[in-house]
């Protein structure tokens, strides 16, 4: 293949349905040229003709915050307003480019479309989810903008304290960004959002897409309040005890309020539920099928990462085929491995390490 050959592909990548004359102006060459080189293309079987669709295995994509995560863990109980010994570390993370780099490293063939800015921290992000397998041809690398840094403070168990997020940003990943994009974004087998997009990408995105399969992973109760509009378009949703309260309206408490909150859920859209209620488990339902897991019983040193793999795992699980128990399980484990180790994802983190992992912790 020619570097022409190549820049071409690059370019269909991010718009298969785009205009062959558009096409031969942003590479600065003929029709007859271009021409020539799609021919070349569809001989090397890899262009299949109409509409430029490239032969290609499935893949997800990941739209969401990336950011340097800054962690500082006390030694011991946190002392407020004091100074605590303890140790500060510096690795790459965001709920969305976590998610990415864990679904990549159980196998998926993932991409990421965030935004970064053109300096050190970007520069390390995107180092870091490139060599973890993660396909960052689509993210936004911005010129006079800061990378996002997230800053978290827990205490000597790995509990987290507080946080400061700056990420600004990821208000720059605008629909207008996003638009060249479309015909990678509707090639995709399951899209991932996180509620940290601005209110208007989400708007975007369920849209454009909202016939494709959309998992969401909800933040926070702060910003959940975002996809109230577009639940009956989310395929998957992960919410937290407090998100889903904040959406529904009512208490969840008791295991006799879980299953109220899930028909609550199916009634506003969603199709499948997976409720997260910290140490007691989570919750599934996808109207027909519903059940309870408890969390596995292994030691914790940092959970700021444990719901992203957790996502991962669901996203894994749906393209395996597996089913809702399944399912859950296979993310159980993605998130006890996280939480087990210092760093937001676990760089050990495979479909053989979660299995060894449910031989060690059977139900």
């Amino acid at each position: 293949m020619t570097e022409r050959e190549q820049e071409i592909l690059a370019l269909l990548r991010q718009d298969p349905m785009i205009a062959q004359q558009e096409l031969a102006t942003r590479l600065g060459i003929s029709r007859s040229a271009l021409a020539s080189h799609v021919s070349s293309l569809i001989r090397q079987g890899l262009v299949m003709g109409r509409g430029y669709v490239l032969r290609e295995g499935p893949y997800a994509v990941v739209v969401g915050g990336a950011n340097m995560d800054i962690c500082g863990q006390s030694r011991a109980a946190l002392r407020m307003g004091d100074s605590n010994p303890g140790s500060v570390r510096t690795s790459a993370g965001g709920v969305g480019r976590n998610i990415a780099e864990n679904l990549a490293r159980l196998g998926t063939d993932t991409r990421l479309v965030t935004a970064v800015g053109n300096d050190q921290h970007g520069h390390q992000l995107l180092e870091a989810s490139q060599s973890a397998g993660v396909d960052v041809r689509q993210v936004q690398v911005l010129d006079g903008k800061a990378t996002s840094c997230y800053l978290s403070l827990h205490d000597g168990l790995g509990e987290m304290s507080c946080a400061i997020n700056d990420m600004g940003i990821i208000e720059e990943l605008t629909p207008a960004r996003l638009t060249p994009l479309g015909g990678f974004l509707s090639a995709a087998n399951v899209l991932v959002l996180d509620t940290n997009l601005a209110t208007c990408t989400l708007d975007w995105l369920f849209d454009r897409h909202g016939e494709q399969v959309l998992f969401v992973d909800t933040v926070s109760v702060a910003k959940v309040e975002k996809i109230r509009p577009w639940l009956g378009r989310i395929h998957t949703l992960k919410p937290n005890r407090s998100e889903a309260e904040q959406l529904c309206g009512f208490a969840i408490e008791g295991p006799d309020t879980w299953p109220r909150a899930a028909h609550w859920f199916h009634s506003a859209g969603v199709q499948r539920l997976f409720l997260s209620l910290g140490e007691q488990g989570i919750f599934y339902s996808d109207g027909e099928t519903q059940g309870h897991l408890p969390i596995l019983g292994c030691p914790v040193n940092n959970v700021t990462g444990g719901g992203d793999a957790f996502m991962a795992g669901l996203v894994h699980g749906w393209l395996a085929g597996s089913d809702m128990a399944q399912t859950t399980r296979f993310a159980l484990g993605c998130a006890a491995l996280t939480v087990g180790c210092h760093e937001t994802v676990f760089s050990g983190l495979s479909k053989a390490a979660v299995e060894r992992i449910l031989e060690e912790y059977p139900c």
